[in-house]
């Protein structure tokens, strides 16, 4: 019963950290990732009513994908390569959370053509400036939105972060803050509603409901501990 406890508890969680945002839970995804865990683990969380789930690794995804119930929904979050983005698209991810490039969201554009489809995605942002992580700078996004909105065959639902780690949850509000006053920024300038928001995980995804997150990606508190081995 350990998933089926611990979404309960992230669930009351989201309520109250909504409800303290004057929001509601229902205007909060709850992603759960799944990554590294196995599709019993994954199933349990299934059974509990949860439909939604991420994956980091394409060929990870590739796997349980077809091993779970076609009514899941599935998002890829971590980095995507250029020589991968058709089998991505042909997986049918519902959501692209990590474009991380005008270069990547370009090859997604013109595969999404050839395929005949809409890709939906979301950018991420470095909102952290960390030399180790993937993402646009918020300069950068700023200078290269135009292009951005201009590529074809892209549905750009809104953008995603992963801050720099910190012990204290509420150490993370700055950088939760900082996303969404550039996704407003962007939305002034138009002409995409960006009414997506992802970030927040296990350890800190009230404080980024709080701050408007509409996607929390929880792994951990959900599945336990990761065995990377």
């Amino acid at each position: 019963m350990y998933i089926q406890d611990q979404l309960g508890e992230i669930r009351k969680a989201i309520s109250g950290a909504a409800a303290r945002a004057g929001r509601t839970a229902e205007s909060i995804t709850l992603l759960a990732v799944s990554k590294t865990f196995p599709v019993s683990d994954i199933l349990q969380a299934y059974a509990d009513g949860q439909r939604i789930f991420g994956e980091n690794r394409l060929q990870e995804a590739m796997e349980k994908m077809p091993q779970m119930p076609q009514d899941c929904e599935w998002h890829l979050i971590g980095p995507l390569q250029r020589n991968k983005v058709r089998k991505a698209l042909e997986q049918g991810f519902a959501l692209i959370q990590a474009v991380d490039s005008l270069k990547l969201a370009a090859t997604i554009s013109r595969i999404a053509g050839e395929l005949g489809i809409t890709a939906h995605i979301l950018l991420e942002v470095n909102i952290d400036g960390e030399a180790s992580k993937h993402g646009f700078t918020p300069q950068q996004l700023e200078e290269e939105w135009e292009a951005l909105t201009e590529l074809p065959g892209l549905d750009i639902r809104g953008l995603m972060c992963i801050p720099a780690p910190v012990d204290n949850p509420q150490d993370a509000r700055p950088a939760f803050a900082a996303l969404r006053t550039l996704a407003e920024k962007l939305r002034e300038r138009g002409p995409l509603p960006l009414p997506e928001l992802s970030m927040g995980m296990s350890h800190d995804f009230e404080v980024a409901v709080e701050e408007g997150a509409t996607i929390v990606r929880v792994g951990s508190a959900i599945f336990g501990k990761r065995d990377y081995t």
